[in-house]
């Protein structure tokens, strides 16, 4: 797998090269090693790491219906209290995220399900953070919020 702008982690990965599986300890089941579970995977582990997100707290490919079609949050970040605080959308590596409007719209479109305050976009090459403000409007912040960012 490409090496991604985030710290380097270990995994459990099984299976022959083409059909590998890693090993998903949040949603304690193994899952198909594609680029953006990859992506996800790192993500997750750089959440917990870095930004001290207590693991039982976050929601992986949680399935939510919008216009009578099914989707699904990559990450979705709730506060003690079970509300969802953030969402993260990870993407391949190989998507480039610089004005992608097709990729922010996605996940604006998301928050309107879940009206969180942050939305995180990454391909774990690039990462990008919003704060919603009033208005529909989203602020770009120049960091990952820690998780005790998220309860202010």
């Amino acid at each position: 797998m490409k090496q991604l702008n985030l710290p380097e982690y270990s995994f459990k990965i099984s299976g022959k090269e083409g059909e590998e599986l890693i090993l998903d300890t949040i949603r304690r089941k193994w899952v198909r090693l594609t680029p953006e579970e990859w992506v996800r995977q790192n993500f997750i582990r750089y959440l917990i790491d870095r930004g001290k997100y207590p693991p039982g707290l976050l929601g992986i490919e949680k399935l939510f219906r919008q216009n009578k079609l099914k989707r699904r949050t990559d990450i979705l970040v709730h506060n003690r209290a079970g509300e969802p605080v953030m969402i993260v959308e990870c993407k391949s590596p190989d998507i480039v995220l610089d004005d992608n409007l097709e990729v922010f719209d996605q996940i604006v479109r998301y928050n309107l399900e879940y009206g969180v305050p942050f939305i995180v976009l990454t391909n774990g090459l690039n990462h990008y953070a919003f704060r919603a403000e009033p208005g529909k409007n989203y602020k770009y912040l120049n960091y990952i919020p820690l998780y005790e960012d998220l309860l202010i």
